[in-house]
């Protein structure tokens, strides 16, 4: 593997671990919540299958991690840097926004 595309691999991987601040047992717990259900605006979102896959992901060891999985994990830390800017105002914990990002491993009031 070339130097620059394995610093690639690195510096995506430590994004990844800095935008997703839940553990694979909190998101699975989450991913069995009534609020996780309610989430999405149309039943299964793209974020309800990525939150799965981010389990996975955070379960692989670095070195078993393919293409794919880097480019999903590019994903995951887009998404929640786009929407961790568009708080909203006032308290957060039971919104559509807090929830919607805990899909994609974050939960903004950690």
């Amino acid at each position: 593997m070339a130097a620059q595309e394995q610093d690639d691999r690195k510096s995506t991987i430590a994004e990844f671990n800095e935008a997703v601040n839940m553990t694979p047992a909190e998101l699975e717990k989450w991913l069995g919540t009534d609020e996780w259900q309610h989430s999405g605006d149309d039943g299964e979102s793209v974020g309800h299958a990525s939150g799965r896959r981010i389990v996975d992901l955070l379960r692989t060891r670095k070195s078993d991690l393919s293409d794919d999985d880097l480019a999903h994990m590019r994903k995951v830390v887009g998404y929640v840097h786009r929407h961790v800017k568009q708080r909203p105002s006032g308290e957060v914990s039971d919104t559509k926004w807090r929830y919607s990002l805990m899909n994609w491993g974050h939960d903004p009031l950690k």
